[in-house]
């Protein structure tokens, strides 16, 4: 069914729910004010209507998040769909070229580079499925160690730069002098997929001015703070909280230029809780940029 159809359905089914509400209130206080002499039946009565209203309000409801449910997942599938297509289709295109005629040594790297970049762009939406499938059974870190947050976070930006050919002052390291050598205890890969969601994220909606500003810090003993501040679109008020769920995408035809697959925040959010923290997005709005924060256990001391 497509989208039209299940918008459609849920205009349907909630009609048809509030009309039996509707008529079930007209039969009950029209019965009640016919038979008000016989009290029991009248007690009987209105608990069958707060039953029957009751059902009404449930099944209503769960059928119109079973239609955004299902909506969830055939855009997930689209947006995975595109992920996978797209460097398979370049790097096909690419080797035919290759193959079928004689390119310059220049122009061949230059083909070496894209299908390489292709091919990364295709194991990270691989990795991402596959990560957010673990992340989704996974009660506890597997790989518990201690771990130093502040040189985590300078191995993703390093990494982040590598991957995104940015220049070192596109993605800035703060550091507060209390957090140095602070760590936290945890599994080792999973922050790092934590923290390198998030700077994916800020890259890609940044646009092409990429400015973000990467900062640990203490939040009183024991906590420690990663923010994540970007220049880019933003985040609409009433999305903040969406944006964690599994497979969400913000609406709009002004967000449908930036491609995903509506995991990234979701895995974010799960290793986070798994590691006994918390994440939080915040933005002033639409253009104005966005702070996803990751707040932390802070690991005892020896």
């Amino acid at each position: 069914m497509r989208i039209g159809g299940r918008r459609k359905s849920v205009v349907f089914f909630l009609t048809f729910g509030v009309c039996l509400v509707v008529l079930a209130l007209a039969l009950n206080v029209g019965w009640i004010l016919l038979n008000w002499r016989a009290a029991a039946l009248l007690i009987f009565g209105i608990i069958f209507f707060a039953v029957i209203i009751t059902g009404l309000v449930l099944n209503t409801t769960f059928l119109v998040r079973e239609i955004r449910r299902n909506e969830q997942h055939d855009a997930f599938i689209n947006a995975v769909t595109h992920e996978l297509k797209t460097p398979i289709t370049s790097i096909r295109l690419y080797l035919e070229t290759l193959k079928s005629r004689q390119v310059e040594d220049a122009r061949r790297e230059e083909f070496y580079d894209i299908m390489l970049a292709d091919a990364d762009r295709l194991l990270r939406t691989v990795e991402q499925v596959l990560h957010a499938g673990r992340t989704a059974h996974a009660r506890r870190p597997a790989n518990v160690s201690l771990v130093d947050l502040g040189q985590l976070v300078r191995e993703c930006l390093d990494l982040a730069r590598l991957r995104y050919g940015l220049a070192p002052e596109s993605l800035r390291y703060v550091e507060s002098p209390e957090a140095a050598g602070a760590g936290v205890t945890g599994d080792r890969e999973e922050l790092r997929a934590a923290v390198s969601n998030l700077l994916d994220n800020a890259v890609k909606y940044s646009g092409e001015d990429v400015s973000v500003a990467v900062e640990v810090a203490p939040l009183g003993e024991r906590t420690l703070a990663v923010r994540v501040t970007d220049r880019g679109i933003g985040i609409h008020r009433n999305q903040l909280k969406r944006i964690f769920k599994r497979f969400y995408r913000v609406p709009g035809h002004f967000m449908a230029r930036f491609k995903g697959t509506g995991l990234g925040l979701f895995i974010v959010h799960s290793i986070v809780e798994r590691h006994g923290g918390r994440v939080y997005a915040e933005s002033a709005g639409l253009g104005r940029g966005s702070t996803f924060t990751i707040q932390l256990p802070r690991a005892s001391k020896p």
